[in-house]
């Protein structure tokens, strides 16, 4: 179903099929602006994506949003690096903005492992549709680790993260290329994820390409009385 000609659209369509299989959310529902996705978590019980987002398509997501918890990811009408500001404009003061976000895609090809530092260690399986990855310290802690849910050809790169006392040694890139090389095994041809600024110099040295910035922001309070 066309919601809108955007060039980058496919892209948003493509990440949300991946993340609720990651996520074990809801089928994704079409909506006049974009989709609905029950998640059923205390701090995200569901979330509006917005595309082609105008004033009048975000304020009508937001009206269908009035319980604390809920979240709108809202991609602007052309592809922009700042449309923060803007989306805040259009909504109360119950709506807290997250930091900035980019959609960012790849198209999945054969990739040599990374190295991993002495000590350190690896571990890659598959539950179902979702791939992840997990790299331990020499003393058995959480390093890095990271998952993607793989919807047909795609695959949803997804909470990623390097606990911080082992930044800065390639981990990242490590559990990045051990899900890009399982998910392309599983038969994906293609990925997308959402990146915060920092992650997204990580990831385009690894070859991905952001296609635009988005708005992440949660309902934090119930509506305002007028």
């Amino acid at each position: 179903m066309p919601i809108s000609s955007l060039t980058y659209v496919p892209v948003v369509e493509d990440w949300v099929s991946g993340w609720v299989v990651s996520r074990g959310a809801s089928d994704p529902v079409a909506r006049p602006w974009g989709w609905t996705v029950d998640v059923g978590q205390p701090a995200q019980v569901a979330r509006h994506v917005v595309v082609d987002a105008n004033e009048a398509r975000v304020r009508e997501a937001a009206a269908q949003a009035r319980g604390e918890g809920w979240w709108l990811k809202v991609f602007p009408p052309e592809p922009c690096e700042a449309p923060q500001a803007r989306v805040g404009a259009w909504l109360g003061p119950e709506w807290v903005s997250d930091e900035a976000a980019f959609l960012m895609s790849l198209e999945l090809a054969p990739v040599a492992p990374g190295a991993l530092p002495s000590g350190y260690a690896l571990r890659v399986w598959t539950r179902g549709d979702v791939v992840r990855a997990l790299v331990t310290a020499p003393d058995g802690a959480l390093a890095a680790r990271g998952q993607m849910g793989v919807a047909g050809e795609v695959a949803v790169a997804d909470q990623i993260l390097t606990a911080p006392a082992h930044r800065r040694r390639g981990l990242g890139s490590v559990v990045m290329r051990a899900l890009q090389r399982q998910a392309l095994a599983s038969g994906a041809t293609r990925a997308v994820l959402g990146a915060t600024a920092q992650g997204r110099a990580l990831y385009e040295s690894l070859g991905w390409r952001t296609r635009t910035a988005f708005v992440s922001l949660r309902r934090a309070a119930g509506p305002t009385e007028t």
